[in-house]
């Protein structure tokens, strides 16, 4: 697939996803629509899987692909409030991402929304 058929595709699949995050969060930004797998380049996955990151500015709950690259996601805000908009997604039945690894523009990030409360 050439990249901008890449870029297209995954662009129409990471905005259904944004839209999903704006009807639980009230807000949804669109995040990656590509993945670079063994140099080549592909749209993201159409499957929805949900978790909790923590950036740089706080924590941002997220939806990823079936290879935990991230389609969209909310603002930062408190790990509570992130964690209560991944609460709202799973109950809408969208499944939590059952992998350790998030990828979030060129970083890796673990997935913390099963960390206990300190």
């Amino acid at each position: 697939m050439q990249y901008f058929q890449a870029v297209q595709q995954g662009k129409i699949r990471a905005s259904k996803s944004q839209m999903k995050l704006f009807e639980v969060a009230g807000f949804g930004m669109l995040t990656l629509t590509t993945k670079k797998i063994d140099g080549k380049f592909f749209p993201v996955g159409e499957e929805d899987f949900t978790a909790v990151i923590q950036s740089e500015s706080g924590y941002v709950a997220v939806i990823v692909d079936k290879d935990g690259f991230t389609k969209a996601q909310s603002k930062a805000v408190e790990k509570k409030e992130a964690l209560g908009i991944f609460k709202k997604l799973r109950e809408s039945g969208m499944p939590e991402y059952p992998k350790p690894g998030i990828k979030i523009w060129t970083e890796d990030r673990p997935a913390i929304q099963n960390e206990s409360e300190e």
